[in-house]
């Protein structure tokens, strides 16, 4: 099963590079003007704990970002997906818009596993922390490993885990961490593994604005049990991920 999300691609050729770059500048300032609007709405549902109107709003935002930039998102392994409705998502991560795509067009509440510093975002952090998004601080040691944990023990949705780290657009898959196979170990949950290829191409890490455009691809792998596991197989898990991911990832999408 397959979901296409098209945008009309544009012709190659210097006066087309010229508005290729006006557009890119124009989608990452739309980009912000629909953060100013939607973050608040996000926040105020979140802390009222209307969490499924959170996501909906969310999933508005991430859409309306990859439209106005004319990126294609390809998704694949739907099927992978049916009769599941927690489980972790472990995923290589290129770009940004990796965030924006499953946001956008996976189904499910998804929650994200995310860095400290997206707390220090105005009103955004606020709203993630609202929602359930699992923040990270690595200094913070057993206290997050336990808010994690009961979060993917008692929410009935997806939690998704960039198990590089952090971004990579050289156009490889880095050695995976072996968090994501521990959280899904100790929660009992699935494992799907998760190829995200092309959205380095478009919007590198230190890009600025992205070139539109572009085309990326989420490819979504059979998932991998973990009722059977216990802690000491986590390395194993993680090989098997990275291994899967590995298989899927396209290097020149």
């Amino acid at each position: 099963m397959s979901n296409h999300v098209e945008a009309r691609p544009l012709q190659t050729g210097g006066p087309v590079r010229v508005l290729k770059s006006v557009w890119g500048a124009t989608g990452s300032a739309m980009g912000v003007v629909y953060t100013i609007v939607f973050a608040p709405c996000a926040a105020i549902t979140a802390r009222l704990g209307f969490h499924k109107m959170t996501s909906s709003i969310s999933r508005l935002w991430a859409r309306l970002i990859i439209l106005t930039c004319g990126i294609k998102v390809e998704v694949e392994g739907l099927e992978n997906l049916r009769g599941l409705n927690s489980y972790v998502l472990v995923a290589n991560h290129q770009s940004f818009f990796d965030i924006f795509a499953v946001l956008a067009y996976l189904p499910g509440d998804t929650r994200f596993v995310a860095k400290k510093e997206l707390r220090k975002i105005p009103v955004v952090g606020y709203a993630m922390v609202q929602n359930g998004h699992v923040i990270v601080d690595r200094q913070g040691g057993g206290r997050s490993i336990r808010h994690a944990l009961e979060a993917a023990r008692t929410n009935n949705y997806p939690i998704c885990i960039f198990a590089e780290g952090h971004r990579h657009n050289d156009g490889r898959v880095h050695d995976f961490e072996e968090g994501a196979a521990w959280l899904a170990i100790m929660s009992k949950l699935p494992c799907i593994p998760m190829a995200i290829s092309g959205s380095g191409a478009f919007f590198p890490r230190e890009a600025k604005v992205p070139v539109p455009g572009g085309t990326m691809r989420m490819t979504l792998l059979p998932p991998i049990p973990t009722e059977n596991l216990k802690s000491s197989d986590r390395k194993e898990l993680t090989r098997k991920l990275e291994e899967s991911v590995r298989s899927a990832f396209l290097p020149e999408l």
